[in-house]
């Protein structure tokens, strides 16, 4: 199984998209630091998670939440569950 994940920063409170075969040991990767584009950003919790039967479908579907659409359907899909929590609703830097 391929699976497709959202994390968030305690520290800072934007969110972070990946995928993995392995959903445990990446999590514990990215919250012991070991990851270059997420070893400023950690501690990290676990929003969301979706397996997938191979890989291609997993990537399409990361692909998919980074764009803007996809953001706005994390967004919509989460935010009940993010209480006061800071959560981007796009990439893009101010």
């Amino acid at each position: 199984m391929w699976y497709v994940y959202i994390l968030q920063s305690i520290k800072d409170g934007n969110m972070y998209i990946g995928m993995t075969n392995d959903l445990r040991k990446r999590f514990n990767s990215h919250n012991n630091g070991e990851n270059f584009s997420t070893q400023s950003r950690h501690p990290f919790i676990l929003l969301y998670y979706e397996a997938h039967r191979n890989k291609h479908d997993a990537a399409q579907r990361e692909k998919f939440l980074k764009t803007g659409w996809g953001k706005n359907w994390i967004y919509r899909t989460l935010k009940n569950q993010l209480f006061s929590q800071k959560v981007e609703r796009t990439s893009r830097k101010k």
